[in-house]
């Protein structure tokens, strides 16, 4: 029995700018995660397409080439800045490998792509706790990949603060 083969799990876990991702990758280390296995956690963020309009659309804004790669730039910089927030949570980690990738497109096509390219053993992904109303005009990014995806998937809800609380 000494001799098994410490299994290797690739556990893609989502992120992005909120909160709930970063407790959702918070939960998994904790939970899901194995210290003495040879896990891999891939850190996957989603950089949204940016939205450029031309006149014919009705807007009148035409962008320069400067504006584009100003927008381009910030862009990437916030997607930097998320992975590296998510690598900090991640640094104490032994024996468990950190990848981080960095996609362009829909969050929902990105990650269910991205799931099915690695290979996944399970995707791990925070909640916005929308309501019913939001869920439905903005769409739910964790509900559509855990339709769409062929591996099990872990939402991760992180509950509401006591402190601070503005309800009360």
């Amino acid at each position: 029995m000494a001799d098994m083969e410490v299994q290797e799990r690739k556990i893609v876990v989502a992120i992005d700018e909120g909160d709930e991702s970063i407790y959702a990758l918070t939960w998994a280390i904790k939970n899901v995660v194995s210290q003495n296995s040879n896990d891999t956690i891939i850190l996957l963020y989603a950089k949204p397409p940016l939205k450029i309009y031309s006149t014919l659309d009705g807007s009148g804004y035409l962008f320069s080439s400067d504006v584009i790669m100003s927008m381009e730039k910030y862009s990437k910089e916030v997607a930097d800045c998320v992975i590296e927030k998510a690598k900090r949570v991640c640094k104490d980690l032994q024996n468990v490998k950190v990848e981080t990738r960095i996609e362009k497109g829909d969050a929902r096509d990105v990650i269910c792509d991205a799931v099915e390219k690695i290979g996944a053993d399970i995707l791990v992904m925070g909640t916005h706790g929308y309501g019913m109303i939001k869920r439905a005009f903005l769409g739910s990014v964790s509900t559509h990949c855990a339709q769409n995806v062929k591996c099990p998937v872990l939402i991760v809800k992180k509950p509401k603060s006591e402190v601070g609380d503005k309800s009360s």
